[in-house]
């Protein structure tokens, strides 16, 4: 799935207000295939986790894909991060 600039933008715009399941998961394939700029799959498994949390289930698959190309040290990463990300919200 490709991006326009417009949708990467809202997408980064609405993790700084009320985003859904789906704008994390967004998030997550920009970061997953390199549309945000840079593959960066710690940052993708960190939004695809945060996206499966609110219940998208595209997150989950590709949540799982994305592990299989990590190791265990990144993946504790991404959890945390993702825990932070949710400390802030509230």
């Amino acid at each position: 799935m490709a991006f326009t600039d417009v949708e990467t933008r809202q997408v980064h715009e609405a993790i700084n207000t009320d985003p859904t399941g789906d704008d994390l998961c967004k998030l997550g394939l920009l970061y997953s295939t390199g549309q945000g700029g840079v593959i960066d799959y710690v940052e993708a498994h960190k939004w695809f986790n945060l996206a499966a949390l609110m219940g998208s289930e595209p997150a989950k698959h590709y949540r799982k894909e994305v592990s299989s190309e990590m190791g265990s040290e990144d993946i504790a990463a991404a959890q945390r991060a993702a825990r932070e990300w949710l400390s802030t919200r509230h």
